[in-house]
């Protein structure tokens, strides 16, 4: 079974719109012990980082989360989701989850330090390809990208960029002036800055490879 928590922060309608149309059996709760025996838990996320974070204090789920990443179960956030697993943003300088370490930046900032002058519209928004980090054997790090060839093309929309303190986690990255992480594992947790639901086959075939993770396939 997939989880996916609701917390009035996430883009769940067309979450799970995507896993209806793969025939994945999931549950969508906004209450954390209804998702505690999930096999997996897909964590969406939309707006802003310090609302997002006041939404699952007042839910619980700020816990749920922290506990579920410590199971090993499989997690994925999408989005802001993927961006309030770090330790904290520059967006409202809000704390956040803490499940992996590093921060999440203004776009305008990391141009700054790094004397990027090209004047890129911020937010990133719309269609950008995806490169992969491989093992030494030339396969992609992350599981999840199994069928989808490098350099497919992904829906995004953000204007805040992951900076994690280790690059080991990024998985996969994307073009936009500086070189944006895109995909992050770090064991079983794993996230997505584009939107899979809304990137047609390949986001569908990522999001597929998710559901086989942890217990019971789709």
């Amino acid at each position: 079974m997939t989880g996916i928590v609701d917390y009035n922060a996430g883009n769940i309608r067309s979450v799970e719109r995507a896993v209806t149309a793969l025939g994945i059996d999931f549950i969508t709760s906004q209450n954390p012990k209804d998702l505690e025996k999930a096999d997996r838990v897909i964590f969406p996320g939309v707006g802003d980082a310090q609302y997002a974070m006041d939404q699952l204090k007042k839910t619980g789920f700020d816990s749920f989360l922290k506990e579920y990443a410590a199971s090993k179960k499989p997690l994925l956030g999408i989005c802001l989701g993927s961006q309030i697993i770090f330790d904290w943003s520059e967006e409202g300088d809000t704390p956040c989850l803490g499940l992996i370490k590093g921060s999440v930046r203004h776009f305008s900032e990391v141009y700054k330090e790094q004397n990027i002058t090209e004047n890129f519209k911020i937010p990133q928004i719309g269609w950008n390809s995806i490169a992969y980090a491989k093992k030494t054997d030339g396969t992609p790090v992350c599981p999840l990208v199994k069928g989808v060839p490098e350099n497919s093309d992904f829906y995004l929309v953000h204007s805040y960029i992951i900076c994690p303190e280790s690059q080991d986690v990024v998985a996969g990255w994307t073009d936009y002036g500086v070189k944006v992480p895109a995909i992050i594992q770090d064991g079983s947790v794993m996230a997505f800055q584009f939107h899979p639901e809304k990137s047609a086959v390949h986001g569908l075939t990522l999001l597929k490879n998710f559901a086989s993770l942890g217990g019971a396939s789709c």
